[in-house]
């Protein structure tokens, strides 16, 4: 599996209706998710890429990695007040969200990865 490019549309129906309440929508999946707020000439996004596409494998079925191209989404990148990418947008299924940036290594943000999958 290789993460999944989304757009507003699709952030709409497998992430979450930020659009009907903007402070306190609900994640909508049944599974945990990262959505990566990137864009393809980043250069800290295309070496962010390889790691998620290795996680996208490694936690296949346990977790959901998602891509949003920030140049090609301005409304989510607005909604979601992006000011440096890659930002990563973390969804429990407890409900809580989190925003942070992604340029973590890759061993702190496999730390991440297990503290979201945990969480059920």
């Amino acid at each position: 599996m290789k993460p999944i490019e989304l757009t507003k549309a699709d952030f709409i129906q497998k992430v979450g209706n930020f659009e009907a309440d903007p402070k306190d929508w609900k994640y909508i999946g049944d599974k945990p998710c990262i959505v990566d707020f990137q864009a393809p000439w980043c250069g800290y996004c295309k070496r962010l890429d390889p790691i998620l596409e290795e996680f996208a494998q490694t936690y296949e079925g346990q977790l959901y990695i998602y891509k949003v191209n920030v140049d090609n989404e301005e409304e989510l990148e607005t909604a979601f007040n992006i000011r440096t990418i890659p930002t990563l947008l973390l969804c429990k299924m407890d409900g809580t969200k989190e925003l942070m940036l992604g340029t973590l290594p890759k061993h702190e943000l496999k730390k991440v990865i297990d503290n979201l999958i945990s969480v059920q």
